[in-house]
């Protein structure tokens, strides 16, 4: 038989690959018209087109799937012009990965194919300019940072081969300073303040990199940065491989920007196609997260969308000779490695669930291989009869939603000091628990079972295993048998493909909290108003608040009041300094001393207008299931420090909306919870019995690690009637049925997952925030009405009604996919000053009273440079020589660290400066706490009188008292008892107090 399309000849290569598609996926030969196109483009770019090919499920045709490649093909240079400019320049003035002075993008200097072969970067290295390939050989960091200091710049212009390989052995520290003396001050691309100046490059924290896109398709870069916590992305892939990437603000202003027709929605899509150059590394799209409220909190003035780009290849012939885990990979494969999202039920489930791997967490340091993972049922809500009950889309209501069991071996091997060790880098928690666990066998040893740990009761989590991805709580089970967990199948939120059983994943467990000791419990404008509407008078409020000015007038002069702020206020204040030094005999009238009740009390005054009212006999408690199954629908079980409570509890749940919202439950003792969770704290169990879960009720809560409001407040319970629960009225229609992940090939889901990231980042739904301020505005117009003109308040309740319901519905849309939309009938045309916005009226609900209240209350404020320091006379002594030379040069060293600690960006500064500061007290102490220091105290004694009056003496030369804080920070624990012992009750002994007792008894 004659070959059909012998008209068009293809190279030998061609036709074999042509013909092993068509085998193995039982394809017909493509057409003449296809045979053409793959003609017109050359037995190179063919070649790439039909190794995508081979790697990817066909579809539909073989000819279709080629002509839908060939489209980013069309007109594109040939394999050799990727490295040679259209004006023939030199191989030393090949492209630069950053853009030109003019605005021109990197792709518009070159054509960026979606897949390199392998042979075709091998044999184009020669063409690379040296300046890029000598760059490829520092260390990432290292071009990153020249990269980043140059800016828009090209490589080329600035640095020849030799000037970036004669960088190449300097420490990082004085790497940095260099390349910012040489180039980056020169250029003035970098401002100061963005400079990433550290002395600690070493520490094994993580590094963060940006890139900042804008509408042109151009980008530059930003970093690298040093952050404390560490996500299971940064842990697998390195964070060298990992980009932050920032979308230029500016494309919210256009109505067209995700539609293609505007020219920098093309630039995105361009580079969302070609991905992103760093040096000769390609990032390419792979992850997005919305952080939501929460997110812009911390970055007021950013998008709360985070992008992340991977590393995929790299055209460096030194990094062909290492190892890398996602090399030759697709992002579909890559993404496989970590969890196979593409199991979700819907594409607006894929980045929610994707998005786990960029959680916070610590990753617990167990064998996945060696512990047994059981999959358990969910318990379902029954009615009366014992039929399960169903929400309105027809799916099963549970009682169990989100939390599963832990055996105590593997619950042990979490940290007790949660909070210090989700700083500790990865490299030395090992270490880090090692030590924490000798220190228990230590005072097991002692013989006293009151030294005996116990594991966390509850411990939120992320497990990734086999695919998997599973999020919930675990509950410690002491009657598991030990390296077991069980997960329910509310908690597993990517299920494994079968089709991938053999391929390795990235297996983790990782935790993101544990149930702790509760803070001290403050109430808000929401849950006031809730409060108030359920007969709590006002007079109760008002009273808090009243006591709450009385203690901010009299701070300054009265030491009970002093120390009450300082105790209330402990964890805004360095570790409760201002409480150390009142109770060490300190006078109150030291200028540190003033200056941070002066901090303290504008903080608090804020908060009091904002409703921040404290509230005592109240705590927030991680929620679980009952696994003992004796609890009622109206029974819970609280466990708190002394063990379980009995007696009613109001229970609530933020951030909740409904006249219902809040419980009156009843807390009851159930032995049998013993036999699970021994002596473990810290939280509240709710009853698997009923039509509905309680937790459900409250807030459309979970159990995934959601804390509950829980209160005993005497007075709170006397006077507050409960409403019904919230259940849904009006309901927003499901999304139109649309094709799943599993169903899209992979180029159409890479083009769909970024469209939605468009959508996601520069289209911000602000329903949640149009529906809570309206809401809030209905609600003190409720509460002004009191008893009066009930037509008017039913018709404002069912406005609020939907307000709700609607509300709730946009907390999910994100992963449901609804469409969320606020009718203006709705939306509340005037609002109470309270809330400064416009249209407003004045309000005399308790919330505008309480406003009005701290608004008319005058106080003293100090700045920084208001008070006079001067130093306490036992201090001011003559001290060693050696001492006052040693710590003069660390307090140098000190303020460069800690101004760049606060340089960082608002998530990151806190946990930065804290680190600094633990390692200037381990420096001193030889440990991280005086009372645990192995070093003579009165070497101890003679250092801390150093650094007192080294500070002080600073701070008076620069008549700032803030500079005094670095002495009562590092040294404060030495001076704290030095101070106590040169006092005329020196003979009497330190009483140990806990700062929980001392705020029980003042408060």
């Amino acid at each position: 038989m004659a070959e059909p399309f012998s008209e068009v000849r293809l190279p030998q290569s061609v036709e074999s690959m042509l013909q092993k598609i068509c085998i193995e996926q039982f394809q017909s030969p493509p057409d003449t018209s296809v045979r053409k196109q793959l003609e017109l483009l050359g037995e190179e770019v063919s070649l790439e087109i039909l190794g995508i090919i081979c790697t990817q499920k066909i579809r539909k045709s073989l000819s279709g799937f080629i002509m839908y490649l060939a489209k980013d093909y069309a007109g594109a240079p040939t394999q050799q012009d990727i490295y040679q400019s259209p004006h023939k320049r030199s191989s030393d003035d090949c492209y630069s990965p950053v853009n030109s002075p003019n605005g021109v993008g990197p792709h518009s200097q070159v054509s960026m194919r979606p897949v390199f072969s392998p042979s075709s970067e091998g044999a184009s290295t020669q063409k690379l300019s040296p300046q890029l390939l000598a760059l490829s050989e520092l260390e990432f960091r290292k071009g990153f940072l020249i990269l980043s200091y140059i800016g828009s710049n090209k490589l080329e212009d600035f640095m020849s081969a030799d000037d970036v390989s004669n960088l190449k052995n300097l420490p990082m520290w004085s790497f940095e300073a260099k390349v910012w003396d040489d180039y980056g001050e020169q250029i003035k691309h970098c401002s100061d303040k963005d400079r990433p100046k550290y002395l600690d490059w070493d520490s094994g924290k993580t590094h963060l990199y940006y890139c900042h896109v804008y509408q042109d398709g151009s980008y530059t870069f930003k970093g690298p940065y040093l952050n404390c916590t560490r996500t299971h992305l940064q842990r697998v892939l390195g964070d060298e491989n990992v980009l932050i990437v920032k979308f230029a603000e500016e494309a919210t202003s256009c109505n067209n920007r995700v539609t293609g027709s505007s020219n920098y929605d093309a630039a995105f899509n361009k580079i969302a196609e070609e991905g992103i150059l760093v040096g000769l590394r390609r990032f390419r799209f792979f992850v997005f997260k919305d952080g939501g409220k929460e997110e812009k909190k911390k970055s007021p003035t950013s998008s709360s969308v985070k992008c992340y780009f991977v590393r995929m290849e790299s055209l460096a012939p030194c990094d062909e000779t290492e190892s890398y885990i996602l090399s030759k990979k697709t992002v579909y494969e890559a993404r496989c490695l970590f969890m196979h999202v593409q199991m979700v039920s819907s594409l607006t489930k894929y980045m929610p669930r994707f998005s786990l791997v960029l959680s916070k967490t610590i990753k617990l340091q167990v064998d996945l291989a060696s512990i047994t993972i059981k999959d358990i049922e969910d318990i379902p809500c029954r009615d009366e009869n014992g039929c399960v009950v169903y929400n309105e889309d027809r799916e099963p209501l549970i009682h169990t939603d989100g939390t599963g069991y832990i055996s105590v071996d593997i619950a042990l091997k979490a940290p007790k000091d949660f909070s210090r060790a989700k700083y500790i880098n990865d490299e030395n928690f090992e270490r880090f628990l090692n030590h924490a666990n000798c220190e228990q066998k230590s005072l097991e040893l002692r013989g006293s079972e009151a030294h005996t740990r116990e594991p966390p009761l509850l411990m939120q989590i992320r497990l990734f295993y086999n695919g998997r991805a599973v999020k919930g709580t675990l509950l410690v089970n002491r009657k598991l048998p030990e390296k077991t967990i069980q997960v329910r199948s509310s908690m597993i939120k990517v299920e494994t493909d079968s089709r991938l059983s053999n391929v390795q994943t990235f297996n983790s467990l990782e935790i993101v909290g544990i149930s702790n000791k509760p803070k001290k419990n403050y109430l808000s404008r929401n849950l006031i108003a809730l409060l108030s509407y359920g007969g709590v008078p006002k007079k109760y409020f008002l009273d808090i608040l009243t006591n709450a000015l009385e203690d901010a007038q009299c701070v300054y002069s009265n030491k009970r009041t002093a120390l009450k702020v300082a105790i209330n206020h402990g964890e805004m204040d360095d570790n409760f300094t201002v409480a150390q030094m009142i109770l060490s005999g300190t006078p109150l009238d030291e200028p540190y001393i003033q200056y941070r009740l002066s901090v303290l009390a504008k903080e608090v005054r804020k908060g009091l207008k904002g409703g921040k009212l404290p509230i005592s006999e109240s705590f927030y408690l991680m929620g679980t299931a009952d696994p003992t199954e004796e609890l009622n629908s109206d029974e819970v079980c609280v466990i708190l420090d002394n063990g379980q409570i009995s007696g009613q509890v109001l229970v609530y749940r933020n951030p909740g909306l409904h006249f219902g919202d809040i419980h009156v439950l009843k807390a009851v003792y159930v032995k049998a919870l013993e036999d699970f969770v021994g002596n473990a704290k810290y939280a509240i169990f709710f009853s698997t019995k009923g039509r509905r879960s309680v937790g459900s009720e409250i807030a459309n809560g979970d159990f995934d690690g959601d804390m509950y409001w829980v209160s005993r407040n005497p007075e709170l319970l006397r006077h507050f009637k409960p409403s019904y629960p919230w259940s849904r009225i009006y309901s927003t229609p499901n999304a139109c049925n649309t094709k799943k992940p599993s169903e899209l090939s992979a180029e159409e889901l890479e083009h769909e997952l970024f469209q939605l990231f468009k959508r996601t980042r520069f289209q911000q739904s602000y329903n949640m925030s149009v529906a809570a301020d309206s809401w809030l505005a209905f609600m003190d117009r409720l509460l002004i009405l009191g008893d009066s003109c009930s037509d008017e308040k039913d018709s404002m309740k069912e406005t609020m009604h939907h307000l709700i319901d609607i509300y709730y519905e946009a907390l999910d849309a994100p992963k449901s996919g609804k469409k969320v939309v606020i009718p203006d009938q709705l939306k509340a045309e005037k609002f109470p000053h309270y809330m400064g916005k416009p249209n407003k009226y004045h309000s005399t609900s308790v919330l505008g009273l309480i406003y009005e209240m701290v608004e008319s209350f005058q106080s003293q404020d100090l700045s920084a440079k208001d008070v006079e320091v001067w130093k306490l006379p036992c201090f001011d002594v003559e001290i060693p020589t050696s001492c006052m030379k040693l710590w003069g040069e660390r307090y140098s060293q000190y303020r460069c660290e800690m101004t760049e600690a606060m340089n960082l960006d608002d998530e990151s500064k806190n946990d930065a400066a804290n680190v600094v500061t633990k390692r200037y007290k381990q420096l001193l102490y030889g440990a991280a706490e005086f009372e645990e220091s192995p070093r003579n105290t009165e070497d101890i004694y003679n250092e801390a009188l150093a650094i007192y009056n080294i500070t002080y003496d600073h701070a008076m030369g620069y008549r700032n008292v803030k500079n005094c804080g670095f002495a009562w920070r590092v040294a404060g624990s030495a001076l704290f008892k030095l101070h106590a012992i040169k006092q005329s009750e020196k003979m009497e002994k330190p009483i140990v107090c806990l700062p929980s007792v001392l705020r029980e008894v003042l408060n």
